[in-house]
């Protein structure tokens, strides 16, 4: 199954992220710590090049923070500067400018070699549609500089921000790719509230996320619904949850649409707590699992 997705204004903003990309020093790349290679555009590598990157893992106090770890050795081993944020409660973003400074240092010395003194360090701020591109910019700034909400898509163009002496920022609408081709990546989008709701059916989603729950987080998931059976089928999960939540039609029916936005809901919100939607060892068995497909596909035709 491949998702296909991309609105014209996310082809208006990669061409202008093309245009600009030579007038900044580095790109802040935004991922949602909770998936963060579900989260990461593969044309990111394509579209930034070889300009200095730092990653910035959004909304840490919602992932689970053992995988947050995880996921920091992970980007320090493939030798990628990283950092943890939260921006709501402002969580590691008083470090950014540290950090931007020790990514940076090797352009700062060949500056210096040429006698440029660098006034600002210019960062463009890219990533996915509501990953907390508006939140970071704002908490940066110490004001409402751009505009948030919890819906995809409110940034629709770039502006340029000053925070204090040291950084000037270009805030960029979030930036999808053209299709998911692994379907996990497009639920795991769902779930986390990336994409719009009508780009998958909430159903799907929901019973996705229960699955996983049941797997790896089910203290977590018993203890918010005060479920007794985990062994359950997610469909009948669901059910369960219905009843717990009072979500029933007349007759008795359950109202799974009360019952998935519920779900949802609390998944989004940290309600449920803190709960990582991808850990980095899933994207290695899918790496392994591309091999031995290609290695099997090979065999095929060397039969034929």
């Amino acid at each position: 199954m491949s998702i296909q997705w991309f609105p014209g204004h996310m082809a208006k903003a990669r061409r202008q992220v093309n245009e600009k990309l030579k007038l900044v020093d580095i790109v802040f790349e935004l991922l949602d710590a909770r998936l963060p290679l579900s989260s990461r555009n593969p044309m990111m590598d394509e579209l930034v090049k070889n300009k200095p990157r730092l990653i910035l893992l959004t909304k840490c106090d919602l992932a689970d923070e053992r995988v947050n770890k995880e996921w920091v050795s992970y980007f320090q081993e493939n030798q990628i500067g990283v950092l943890p944020i939260d921006a709501q409660t402002g969580k590691g973003v008083g470090q950014i400018p540290r950090v931007c400074e020790k990514v940076l240092q090797d352009l700062f010395a060949k500056r210096a070699e040429k006698g440029i003194k660098l006034k600002r360090i210019r960062a463009m701020v890219l990533g996915i549609p509501n990953v907390g591109k508006s939140s970071l910019i704002n908490r940066l700034a110490k004001r409402n500089a751009a505009k948030t909400g919890d819906r995809p898509g409110i940034t629709k163009a770039q502006q340029w921000i000053r925070v204090g002496n040291t950084l000037e920022l270009l805030d960029t609408p979030g930036i999808l790719w053209p299709k998911f081709d692994d379907p996990k990546v497009g639920l795991r989008l769902a779930v986390s509230g990336a994409i719009k709701e009508e780009i998958l059916p909430l159903d799907e989603v929901a019973l996705y996320a229960l699955e996983y729950l049941s797997r790896h987080y089910p203290q977590l998931l018993q203890e918010r619904y005060k479920l007794k059976d985990l062994g359950l089928p997610p469909i009948e999960i669901l059910n369960e949850i219905g009843k717990k939540r009072g979500c029933l039609q007349r007759g008795g029916e359950i109202d799974y649409d009360k019952a998935i936005e519920i779900v949802l809901n609390d998944l989004r919100s940290g309600r449920m707590g803190r709960i990582s939607f991808e850990r980095p060892i899933d994207w290695e068995e899918t790496e392994e699992e591309h091999v031995q497909n290609k290695d099997d596909s090979s065999s095929e035709d060397m039969v034929k």
